[in-house]
């Protein structure tokens, strides 16, 4: 008697050095309890120094090992047909030194950017006129307007980011995170046709 299983394949996966992938660690299985913890132990690749940072497991070596188990499961895959693998190394930690300076670093250029371009635009002049047009007087530092508008600019920018620390302020993504999300999207889809040597035939390939 057939046995169906369903399979979809995770997108992104995270493990450590030496460990033995399994098809439970990479993916999805819907089957009876049984079938589904068979398939599930089923080893897929084992990680090698030689695997460095990525690996890419297509489905293909999924439905593979398990017709090798049980030629008669009907596999049904569905979803992506790769799976990314990330192998997380140790992290190394930082000392406080080294994350001052870069904290400084992009504090300033931060600071930099801002100045150049309130230059370019002549914002003190805007500023000093708006002075005038409102009080009727003239004023080389209009603080009156300077202070609200710098308090305003890092007000505004906490409300870009949509972060204050490490304390989101609502569930809308910022713009930063959309684009961020939108490079990890095209980075795994370069991975995914660059590491998986499955996807690609050459003619001298046999």
């Amino acid at each position: 008697m057939e046995k169906t299983v369903y399979i979809r394949l995770r997108h992104r996966v995270q493990v450590y050095p030496d460990d033995c992938i399994t098809v439970s660690m990479i993916a999805q299985i819907v089957a009876e309890e049984k079938l589904r913890d068979m398939i599930g132990e089923l080893e897929v690749h084992q990680v090698q120094p030689s695997d460095k940072n990525i690996v890419v497991i297509d489905v293909m070596r999924v439905l593979s090992a398990v017709h090798k188990t049980d030629p008669d499961i009907d596999v049904q895959a569905v979803g992506p047909a790769q799976a990314i693998v990330e192998i997380v190394y140790q992290k190394k930690t930082y000392s406080p030194v080294l994350f001052a300076l870069v904290w400084l670093l992009l504090f300033v250029g931060a600071a930099l950017a801002i100045m150049n371009f309130h230059e370019d635009v002549s914002m003190q002049l805007v500023h000093k006129r708006l002075y005038t047009i409102i009080t009727g007087e003239t004023s080389e530092h209009p603080l009156l307007l300077q202070i609200p508008y710098s308090i305003g600019l890092g007000l505004g920018m906490i409300l870009f980011f949509n972060h204050l620390f490490k304390k989101r302020i609502n569930e809308e993504p910022s713009p930063l995170e959309v684009e961020m999300f939108n490079y990890q999207l095209d980075m795994d889809m370069y991975v995914s046709m660059k590491e998986n040597k499955e996807s690609t035939k050459k003619i001298d390939d046999n």
